[in-house]
């Protein structure tokens, strides 16, 4: 019933879309009502569905799109990538460095743990829009940093994160 572009859209935005629904629930009861106290609880569930929205649209501009090579699974902070020629595992705590390489196609994102081989994983692996979530609890990550770069065209490898203390170890000249 549903043209397959449209639903592709729609399960892209599935989560702003959510989060527009209840901030406009919210906004309904918090100015529309006669008072009293659902009047106050639309104004804190307009902002619940505004923080959804926000949370929803920068979801849905991580998002590449799926069918990918390889599978992403991430369980109790532990990236696990398995894909036809490579894979790994990185637990988040032991990670040193988060890079996006756009060499690639698709690109990829690379990363970094002391005394493994860097992790590569496609943007467009098969589970890898979870990883927003991983990569959001990250200590000093800048999410809207890391969406701008996503989008950029060019052809090079981007630092996006370091660990504090892999950042205080670098021997520097002066």
């Amino acid at each position: 019933m549903i043209r397959a572009d449209a639903r592709k859209t729609l399960r892209r935005w599935r989560d702003a879309i959510v989060g527009a629904a209840v901030l406009g629930l919210g906004l309904y009861w918090g100015f529309l009502t006669g008072g009293g106290l659902l009047h106050w609880i639309g104004y804190v569930v307009a902002l619940g569905g505004l923080a959804l929205l926000v949370a929803g649209i920068q979801r849905a501009r991580f998002r590449q799109g799926e069918g990918g090579p390889g599978v992403v699974e991430i369980n109790e902070r532990r990236i696990a990538y398995f894909g036809p020629l490579s894979g790994g595992v990185v637990d988040l705590e032991d990670l040193d460095a988060l890079s996006l390489d756009s060499n690639d196609t698709p690109p990829h994102w690379v990363l970094v743990q002391k005394g493994q081989p860097p992790l590569h994983i496609p943007l467009t692996a098969t589970g890898a829009d979870a990883l927003f979530d991983a990569f959001a609890t990250l200590p000093g990550i800048r999410t809207e940093q890391m969406l701008r770069r996503m989008h950029e065209p060019g052809a090079d490898v981007v630092v996006i994160w370091r660990s504090a203390e892999r950042v205080n170890t670098v021997r520097r000249l002066h």
